[in-house]
Formats: structure tokens, sequence, C-alpha cells
């Protein structure tokens, strides 16, 4: 079976002597309980595993359950011998964080050998819960879509297929029968995130409007849009602040990112237009009725998945690698992406195909108002996509 590298640094920081929680987060169906599930075949110690993804669960008295369980374990174990704790979809249980944390101090305070593996599938209310109360406690995992490639190595893709069927691994066997995969998605990836992650668990007075802006954001990803376009296209008489929550939310849950301007001014970058961005390419094919072979031979929208792709590959590697991705504009002037790591500045042009005359003058223009950037031009003639999204962020920027 595959692993993803995130396997070897939980399976090293469990091996280490008790000090932290880990808490291993990101989008539904990426592989989150698969990686627990290959630590727990390698380990030789104890382990309890227990996943809140069930209605009946409705209270903190479940955590404490599952945390007697491992406890009991530990006392009929080996001396010496520490137990593994992994709990699923902790945030699915109101008040989640202060059980963990009562039960985490009392573990230490008595000197147990307890190692604790938390994994949520609604990054935004886990971070709520471990700030709020797990401070000093925890070490986050971030483990964000599969890129290309760890599908290709695990499937085999080329290319193309993983430009048009995108990185979900559970979906991978279906691809021969695009129907059934298009369905798979809608079903259990897209209608189960919106419903279950975001509807059920946050405060949304207006879901129409929600469901309205992910398919606007799959249909115009990689464009600019200010919210008030936003909202002509959505028939919504909403406001400005509302829809940038609901983007905040969808970008929460990996489907849709507002890219924000890039400007040496904090208060210009946060009054910008969002660029759209998908975090997973098979996001913008599952909505459309678009054949593999169609997505592919159509120039146009070929195009976009291209520069979609790049922009998915940049935010799943900044959510590992903690930098900021942006896009810049000055009138007609425009540079794909700008990555923004420590002090360094990188822009990044996607030449795939269609005629922009504002692409190299843009990249200039940036250069001159930036000089102590660098540029990286995606294309057939410098850096070709295939070789860029094998590299990882570190590795780009190093280059």
């Amino acid at each position: 079976m595959y692993s993803r590298p995130h396997l070897e640094t939980l399976h090293r920081r469990i091996d280490e002597p008790r000090r932290f929680m880990q808490v291993l987060f990101g989008p539904r169906q990426v592989g989150k309980t698969t990686l627990v599930q290959q630590l727990m075949d390698r380990i030789t110690h104890p382990t309890h595993y227990a996943s809140a993804d069930a209605p009946a669960i409705e209270d903190t008295a479940w955590i404490e359950q599952q945390w007697e369980t491992a406890r009991l374990k530990l006392a009929g174990g080996r001396e010496n011998i520490p137990v593994l704790l992994i709990l699923d979809e902790i945030h699915k249980i109101p008040d989640w964080s202060s059980a963990v944390k009562a039960l985490w101090d009392a573990d230490t305070y008595h000197k147990r050998d307890m190692r604790v593996i938390l994994l949520g599938s609604s990054p935004l209310l886990v971070q709520k819960g471990i700030a709020e109360t797990l401070a000093g406690r925890f070490e986050m995992i971030r483990v964000p879509h599969w890129s290309f490639r760890e599908i290709r190595d695990a499937f085999g893709w080329d290319l193309d297929r993983f430009l048009h069927f995108g990185g979900y691994p559970g979906a991978a066997s279906l691809i021969e029968d695009e129907d059934r995969w298009r369905q798979y998605l809608r079903d259990s990836i897209i209608e189960t995130t919106i419903s279950r992650d975001v509807l059920l668990l946050t405060q949304i007075n207006k879901p129409v409007m929600l469901r309205r802006l992910y398919d606007l954001g799959c249909a115009y990803s990689g464009q600019v849009m200010s919210y008030t376009k936003m909202l002509g296209q959505l028939h919504d008489a909403g406001n400005t602040t509302t829809l940038a929550h609901y983007l905040n939310l969808l970008n929460s849950a990996g489907f849709l990112a507002g890219l924000e301007k890039y400007s040496g001014r904090i208060v210009r970058k946060r009054a910008s237009s969002p660029k759209l961005q998908v975090w997973n390419t098979a996001l913008m094919t599952a909505s459309t009725a678009k054949t593999f072979s169609e997505s592919i031979s159509d120039r146009e929208y070929r195009w976009r998945l291209v520069e979609s792709a790049v922009g998915a590959h940049l935010i799943n590697e900044a959510m590992i690698h903690d930098c900021e991705i942006h896009y810049w504009r000055e009138n007609n002037r425009e540079v794909d992406f700008v990555i923004r790591s420590n002090e360094s500045i990188t822009a990044i042009e996607v030449k795939s195909g269609r005629v922009r005359e504002s692409g190299i003058s843009g990249m200039k223009t940036f250069l001159s108002r930036y000089p102590e950037s660098r540029a990286i031009l995606v294309s057939d003639d410098a850096l070709p996509l295939n070789d860029f999204l094998l590299l990882s962020l570190p590795e780009l920027l190093d280059r």
C-alpha cells in the first residue's frame, strides 16, 4: 500500500517520549484515517482507535469512555510500554477540547505514558478547539490533497489524467466509469463536506448562497473577481462581509480559496478582490459534464485546468510549509501567483498557451516594483508543468 511522507513524521513523533498530542487534520478523503491505520500496523505497543463520526455520539462522555479503554490497556500491559489512543473526527463532539485537556492533564500528573493522536476533517473547527483550550499540549500535522507526484507514484497516472481527475485517492479506482466517479465525488466528498462539516457545524444564515458560491468558484477558478461581482453572479442581495466569511469556510474545508492580492501594504492586500482557486482540480471537472477526453481536447478548458493545477499545488504545499500564496495585479498587468516565504518573494507566471499580453509585461512590472523578488515561468520552454508539479515548495524556492 502506498504511504505518504506524513506517515514517517507521525511515526517518529509517536516513538518519542511523551510530550505532545499529535493533531492530524486536513480535508475529507485525503487519507488521514489510512495514515493512522498504517501507523497501527507498524508499531508494536497497544493501540485503541475510535471514531466520533456517528450520529448517536452527542457529548464528551464518549471521549472519556474511549480514553478509559486505552488506560485499561496501559494498566494491563508490560511495564514501560506506552499505549496509543487515536480519536478520529474529534471535532464532531461539542466542547471536545475541554474534555481532552482534562484527560491529558490527568495522565500527565499521574505519569501515564499515553500517546494521543486526534484527527479532524474540519480544520477551522479543530484549530478553534485547540487554540482555545489545548495551548502548549499539541503539535499539528497538516495533511493536504494528494500531489501529482503522489498520484503518479500510487496509480501511474500521467499529467492529463491528474489535471482532470485531480488528487482524491479514494476515487482513483472509478475513473474508467466517469459517471460513477463524478457521482462519488458529488455524494461522498462535496455534499458530505458541505452538509456535515460546514452547514451543520457552523452558523450559516444563507446556505443556498454558500452552495452557489462553491459552484461559482469551481466555474471561475483562476480568475480574480470582486465580492460585488460575485453577489451579482449569485443573484443575491447579501453583503460582502457574509460572502467573504463563506469563502473562508469553503477554504477551511479544503474546497475553495480566495487568494489575496500581494502588496507591501497590508491594508490594500486585505481590501483586494480575491482570486478564486480550487484546492483540487477534480472539484472543477466533477461540477461539469465534461469527460476526460473533452476536458483535455478543449484547449481553453485545459488551460484553465493547468492554471488551477498550479494554484492548487501551491496552496496545498503552503499548508504544509507555512507560506503565503497571493496574486498580483496592477491595471491590466498581472502575475498569476506570488509566494511569500519568510523574507523571500517569488513570482510565478503560468504560460499555458492562452494569449495574454499582460503576462510577461506583468512579470517585468512586478519585478521593477519588488526588485528583491525572483521569477519563475511555468512553460514548455522554461519550467515544464510536469516538472513543476513534481517539486515541493522548498525544492521550488531553492531552484
